[in-house]
């Protein structure tokens, strides 16, 4: 949501026919019409595909709740059937124009090619290429609605897609790998707090989860989850009482080893292979996190629980914990 990519992958011989072929996208789109209206033809029709879909209706309506209708993040990335058709090959070609620009982009490689080669490659590829970061808009402020109960009636549904949320923190937040283990704590794991009180415990559903989805600017947290219709009510009850235990109830030693140490082994795999690692090191570019972000992250996470970073994950459980205080709970409903 944050980005836009053109992505290629290639034989190591084949990459530098590769390379032009990819520059020649990026620097020669053409837009053809009949192109633009096969690819508005098919959101429309995935747009109205999503309105049978529990799961997708519960992103839609979620992301409205969180962030209002003024904020970027209160769409769901397809966005709408009126901007769909409403936006023109004129408007495409105006954003290329403003934003696909050097200044305002990254070439990130992973293969067997060395420095000098790809300087030499990507000079040629895109020597033409010209222009700077257009500034930045400012973000609108979040501008949740006023109900905090929101229900989207199915009848005959035999199971309730539910998803508790708020606004969270941004990708560059100094409590970032607290709130990382925090969250494998309360919901991030199969072993978390949520999932062994909703599914082992309560047998309320086969998975519950949550999560932060870090970005640019802060975007959700939320917990997701199916259960079954009959046990709506007190799922998200006990949802309740775990987010707010996590700010009342001391995270014990073995829990916080357990997420902790998720996170460190899950590391080597966002580089297993090319396209991955290439993923990963975009992102370093995307949130400005610095070349030397990933040599240090383990030491960041094995930090969590010294005195100092202990208060950073407090700050976070008392975040998300207020956020769902029975003060914060009213009756009011909005039907959708």
């Amino acid at each position: 949501m944050d980005s836009s990519q053109v992505a290629i992958t290639s034989l190591s011989r084949q990459f530098p026919s590769a390379l032009e072929l990819m520059s020649d996208v990026v620097l020669h789109p053409t837009f053809p019409q009949e192109e633009v209206e096969r690819q508005r033809a098919s959101r429309l029709a995935n747009l109205v595909s999503q309105k049978s879909n529990p799961v997708q209706i519960a992103q839609r309506v979620m992301a409205a709740a969180v962030f209002g209708p003024e904020h970027p993040y209160g769409y769901i990335e397809a966005g709408t059937e009126a901007s769909n058709k409403s936006l023109s090959r004129d408007a495409m070609v105006g954003f290329w124009k403003q934003h696909i620009v050097p200044g305002n982009a990254a070439l990130v490689v992973v293969g067997a090619v060395s420095r000098g080669e790809l300087e030499a490659l990507a000079s040629k590829a895109f020597s033409e290429w010209t222009g700077k970061a257009p500034s930045r808009p400012p973000m609108p402020p979040p501008r949740q609605t006023d109900a905090k109960l929101i229900i989207v009636d199915t009848p005959g549904a035999a199971q309730t897609q539910m998803r508790i949320a708020t606004v969270g923190a941004r990708r560059i937040t100094p409590d970032f790998e607290a709130a990382e283990v925090m969250n494998m704590v309360l919901g991030g794991l199969f072993t978390s707090r949520i999932n062994l009180n909703l599914r082992e415990d309560k047998g309320y559903t086969y998975g519950a989860f949550s999560r932060f989805a870090f970005r640019k600017e802060p975007g959700p947290f939320f917990v997701d989850t199916s259960v079954r219709t009959d046990t709506t009510a007190p799922a998200v009850n006990e949802v309740l009482t775990e987010i707010r235990k996590m700010r009342d109830v001391q995270v014990t030693v073995d829990e916080l080893s357990l997420g902790r140490d998720n996170l460190v082994r899950s590391l080597p795999g966002r580089f297993e292979t090319s396209a991955q690692a290439a993923g990963s090191l975009s992102t370093l570019y995307v949130y400005q996190l610095g070349l030397d972000y990933y040599g240090q992250y383990v030491e960041r996470l094995l930090g969590v629980d010294a005195p100092a970073s202990r208060q950073r994950l407090e700050n976070i459980c008392y975040l998300i914990g207020s956020s769902s205080s029975p003060s914060a709970i009213d009756r009011r409903l909005s039907w959708i």
